[in-house]
């Protein structure tokens, strides 16, 4: 469940589950508990229209990536790709990524290891575990940003 701006709605979370805060790792597949910022929002343009929302709103293209290797100086902050060091790639062919929230674990300070790309997003149709995200059907999200949603509360 994710609980904000006054919601309850159904997610999914990390296929590892939801831990502590203090125990989340790179690679873990794990969803780190606590109250969560939303920073802002990326949007695939071609696919949605800009959602309401309540913090800056950016449109992705074809070459925008999020670098998760620990080693690079990028980790855990958008690329532009093609990009050296491992990275996901926020443009893709499935809708998970129509919508993305960027939460603000592990941003400021950025620690190497500590887990990147904890983002709010689309759940598959079958609510399928992420890799450590919080994921909710499009109209949700849709929904929640609507609402003014500005934090997420993972329960731990």
């Amino acid at each position: 469940m994710l609980t904000g701006a006054g919601l309850r709605l159904r997610a999914a979370h990390g296929r590892s589950g939801v831990t502590p805060a203090a125990a989340k790792r790179e690679g873990d597949g794990a969803t780190p508990s606590g109250l969560l910022q939303l920073v802002r929002v990326l949007y695939r343009a071609d696919r949605i229209k800009p959602p309401a929302c309540a913090v800056p709103l950016e449109p992705i293209g074809p070459h925008d990536g999020w670098c998760d290797d620990p080693a690079d100086p990028a980790y855990n902050k958008p690329v532009r790709l093609p990009y050296p060091a491992s990275h996901e790639e926020l443009w893709r062919a499935d809708h998970v990524y129509d919508v993305v929230g960027v939460l603000d674990w592990n941003l400021s300070p950025v620690i190497p290891g500590c887990g990147s790309a904890i983002f709010f997003h689309v759940a598959t149709p079958d609510y399928a575990p992420t890799a450590g995200c919080v994921a909710l059907a499009l109209p949700d999200v849709l929904a929640a940003l609507k609402a003014g949603l500005s934090a997420i509360r993972v329960p731990g």
